[in-house]
């Protein structure tokens, strides 16, 4: 790339928030990764992304090849929503984890997204694809997958600044009194079971806010619509048990098998709807999964066609 010469009004910036504006199809913590690589120079000299500039300095960037990153494509069949040259959206199946892992080395939605993408663009400095959120291993639903760094950097705001819709169907094991509410509380780890997330206070954790609405009740249990405004990890899991007092149907974290009123094979908690601009192009999508049978007794209820 060619030199970047700072002017009078760069002066006293950090390098890293600089070169973020100068170059923004490049995320932030790429820049600093090219920074501590030595891709990025100063003056003709390494440097710290902290480095703060003064008029006048010669900023040059290199930008590397991509190069292939370790993990190994696997023909593990996608349901494709949608695809273009920057995002992928799917409907992700119940039991396939996102990432590899300890314990999940393989067979993982990133295996199978490395086989299906064929124009994966460089994310990091690797050619793979980016996962901007995460769904539950037994979750089911919609998910989009970044395939450059702008998109990447992009949806990751759109995130971050809830600008992201997204709607869950859940089944939990019982019937809240209410039709309709709002959770907002702080979810953290939980101090001493450290597989389970909890309700904190005290100002621990981080802020989680979820509206839902019930839709219909079969055999006790209550199909709840869950809106998102956060996305921490297990919210509606956490919401559900510890705010409603009901946890979703088959799930082995916070449920109880032995007392569940319905039996399911799976964790029944589907993230039914997402929509958002899209992180190029801009224009408004929305994308909804098709409901497992397993829902149908309660979708039939509420007057939703489940697959």
């Amino acid at each position: 790339m060619d030199w970047i010469i700072t002017e009078s009004a760069d002066s006293g910036q950090r390098l890293d928030k600089h070169l973020a504006k100068k170059l923004p199809e490049m995320s932030r913590t790429r820049l600093q990764d090219l920074i501590k690589d030595g891709h990025i120079t100063l003056n003709g000299k390494a440097t710290k992304a902290g480095a703060i500039l003064k008029t006048g300095d010669a900023i040059h960037v290199t930008v590397p090849e991509a190069v292939p990153v370790a993990i190994v494509a696997q023909d593990i069949p996608l349901t494709i929503l949608f695809e273009d040259s920057d995002i992928v959206v799917l409907d992700k199946p119940p039991g396939l984890v996102v990432h590899p892992a300890e314990g999940n080395r393989d067979g993982t939605l990133v295996n199978a997204l490395l086989h299906h993408i064929d124009d994966l663009s460089g994310i990091g400095g690797e050619m793979r694809p980016g996962i901007v959120h995460r769904l539950d291993k037994d979750t089911s639903g919609c998910m989009v997958v970044a395939k450059n760094d702008t998109a990447h950097r992009r949806l990751t705001e759109a995130f971050s600044e809830r600008r992201i819709a997204k709607i869950y169907l859940a089944v939990i094991n019982g019937v809240p009194k209410d039709e309709k509410g709002r959770v907002e509380n702080r979810i953290g780890r939980h101090p001493v079971d450290r597989k389970r997330m909890a309700v904190l206070y005290d100002g621990a954790g981080k802020d989680a806010v979820t509206e839902w609405t019930r839709l219909s009740v079969h055999e006790g249990c209550a199909l709840i619509q869950c809106r998102l405004l956060t996305g921490r990890t297990h919210q509606i899991r956490v919401h559900m048990k510890e705010s409603l007092g009901f946890p979703i149907l088959g799930d082995p974290i916070y449920g109880n098998a032995a007392r569940q009123r319905v039996k399911t094979p799976r964790l029944m908690l589907h993230a039914w709807k997402l929509a958002f601009n899209h992180p190029v192009h801009d224009q408004p999508l929305s994308f909804e999964a098709v409901l497992p049978p397993e829902y149908a007794p309660w979708t039939q209820a509420a007057g939703i066609t489940a697959g």
